[in-house]
Parts: structure tokens; C-alpha cells; sequence
């Protein structure tokens, strides 16, 4: 039977994940200890928002959740404690065409963040007074919110497309990559390769069902070290030979992005059983 077999959260979008043992189930996406997934984004004084693909190293930007709130370290830069910082206002922020309102976490997150990237930057947080959700055209009649993600408040994966993509990796004569090179918030085990593109929900417990709605088109992100920051081997063009995705303008698609539709407040735990429903 499928099981859970990974839970990361990524505080800090396009930063490096926390692995958990166990997740809070909400709207939005995952939680623990009332931190969120994708609940801070690092944007351009502009406030257009950042990512790997033109800063790789912020993959070496790392939050910890401690008692006092989150820790981000990165290599030669002192600790910062996030929760320390004073909000400096509102601020308006831009994902892709989208524009909305945020909280800017103060100078002292910019100036730290902005050395540690080499780039003028500023730290924001996502706001309960902004509401922004996920598209309609996958979610259906539902509306979906979310915080800081690209669009969606759940992204799966299952170790056995890793596999696949890492023989044929390496029948190129190339290294096998982990599974931490597509950021998913779940990882699942005990499905064929690929079957997840065809699941209808993931049922966990009497109360958990987990919708998938759209899958993954991937972007140049896997291409990145998440230990060095560094671009490394590119598995887009080996994907590309037979990830093609119809469904998404053949788009090179690898997960599926899920959205909650019962359990909010539920703990999901590694190693809880799955029930894949798959849609016939």
C-alpha cells in the first residue's frame, strides 16, 4: 500500500526546506508550529519576487524552526531570527502577473538577506488580509487560498518517477539525482512510476483527502544543487523526451499539485498509509 515517506515544508520561498516528521494540514499548504509553507518570499526593492532560477544560491539559505521562531542561517552570514524583526508596513508584491499586498519584514531582514544574495532585496511575509488563490480553471468550483507558492498549495511526488528518471540518467552515463531537486511538500512510496498523474485523491486516515488538480510543469530549478547552490547535471532534456504534458501546453511536468478537500487541522505523519484512488 502507497505510503508517506517525506514531509517538507520551505518557509522561505525558493530557500532550502525543513523535513518533518509530521505536518499540519491546512488550506494553504503544510505547517508545524505555526510556521507555513512558502509563509515568506524575498522580492527586489521593486517587489517582484525571487527564485533559484536567477539566484541559485539561495538554496543555501537555511530556516530552522526553534522555540523562539525561525532561524535562517546561510554560509558566512550570522544567524538571523526572523521572528525578531519589526514590520516595517505594507508593501505591494508581484508572483508572475499577480500583484497583491504583503508584510515587509523591516531593514534589518533586508540588509541580512540582501548580503547573503549579493543582490538588493527585501524580506515579506504573507498577510491574513490578503486573499489570493489558487487558479479556478484546476480547482473547479472550489476556492483555494494560498500564500507564497507559484500557484498551488500542495506539490507530490513519488519515489518510484525519481527511479525512473534516475535510470535513465543513468543509462546516459549520468549521476542519479535526489528527490530534493523538485521541492515537493510530500513524497509518496508504493506507486508505479508516474501513477500519481492519474490518481482522482489520496485518502489518508478515516478523515484526509488530498485532491490533485494540476500537474507540475517543471521550470530550470532542478537543474540546482540544493547543497551547493551551484548549477549542476539538467534533467530537463531527458524528461523532456517523454514528460511532455498535453494537459499543460507540453509543458515537462514531474508531481502533481494537490489541494485539500477534508481534513483541515489534520497531522500528517511519515509513514501514514495512502489510498490512491485513481480516476477511471
Amino acid at each position: 500500500m502507497p505510503n508517506v515517506i517525506a514531509l517538507t515544508i520551505y518557509p522561505i520561498k525558493s530557500c532550502a526546506g525543513i523535513s518533518l516528521d509530521s505536518a499540519t494540514l491546512t488550506e494553504t499548504g503544510l505547517c508545524s508550529a505555526g510556521i507555513h509553507d512558502r509563509e515568506w518570499m524575498l522580492v527586489t526593492p521593486q517587489g517582484l519576487f525571487l527564485t533559484q532560477r536567477e539566484h541559485p544560491a539561495m538554496a543555501r539559505i537555511r530556516p530552522e524552526i526553534t522555540d523562539d521562531g525561525v532561524v535562517v542561517h546561510a554560509p558566512g552570514m550570522p544567524k538571523l531570527l526572523l521572528q525578531a524583526q519589526s514590520d516595517a508596513g505594507s508593501t505591494t508584491v508581484t508572483i508572475w502577473e499577480e500583484s497583491f499586498s504583503a508584510i515587509d519584514c523591516g531593514d534589518v531582514a533586508a540588509d541580512w538577506f540582501s548580503l547573503a544574495l549579493a543582490t538588493p532585496c527585501r524580506l515579506v511575509r504573507s498577510s491574513t488580509q490578503t486573499q489570493r488563490f489558487a487558479n479556478q480553471k484546476w480547482t473547479g468550483d472550489k476556492l483555494v487560498a494560498t500564500r507564497f507558492s507559484d500557484g498551488y498549495p500542495i506539490l507530490l511526488t513519488a519515489s518510484a518517477a525519481l527511479d525512473d528518471l534516475n535510470q535513465r540518467l543513468q543509462q546516459q552515463g549520468r549521476a542519479a539525482l535526489p528527490m530534493n531537486r523538485f521541492r515537493p511538500n510530500i513524497v509518496l512510496d508504493g506507486v508505479e512510476a508516474f501513477e500519481e498523474d492519474y490518481a482522482e485523491s489520496f485518502d489518508i486516515g478515516e478523515d484526509i483527502q488530498l485532491r490533485p488538480v494540476k500537474p507540475c510543469p517543471r521550470c530550470p530549478m532542478p537543474s540546482i544543487d540544493q547543497d551547493t547552490g551551484e548549477f549542476g547535471p539538467d534533467p530537463l532534456d531527458i524528461l523532456a523526451t517523454y514528460r511532455a504534458n498535453p494537459l499543460v501546453d507540453g509543458g515537462i511536468t514531474f508531481g502533481m499539485n494537490l489541494i485539500v478537500e477534508q481534513g483541515l487541522d489534520r497531522i500528517l505523519h511519515v509513514g501514514d498509509a495512502v489510498n490512491m484512488n485513481i480516476a477511471f
